[in-house]
């Protein structure tokens, strides 16, 4: 009888223990839960924002151009020569190449 009782109450405090800690895996469940969506939040805000997104394209589009043509080293028809002619230069050099293909067995 008192063996009964004794494995009873054994029984009774373990299952006890499995609820409590039960009940406390869901609560940090539920803080791991709410947690993530908070990061979600953070790391993927509302995508609702169209409008500030293409207003704030538009503005650093305005400022590079900007600071392009108060920082440019020359006038706007010398950068554009110059650029030509670094064009022809490299577009010169591939028509030699193609012409002129190497074997592979030049040093």
């Amino acid at each position: 009888m008192k063996l009964n009782r004794l494995i009873r109450s054994v029984l009774k405090s373990a299952v006890y223990l499995m609820d409590q800690t039960a009940d406390q895996i869901d609560r940090v469940s539920d803080r791991a839960s709410d947690f993530a969506d908070t990061a979600r939040g953070v790391v993927y805000p509302d995508d609702a924002h169209v409008l500030r997104n293409v207003l704030s394209f538009a503005a650093g589009i305005g400022v590079g151009v900007a600071a392009g043509m108060l920082l440019a080293p020359s006038s706007g028809a010398e950068l554009r020569n110059t650029i030509s002619d670094k064009v022809q230069d490299i577009s010169g050099k591939v028509r030699s190449r193609v012409q002129n293909p190497p074997t592979g067995t030049e040093v």
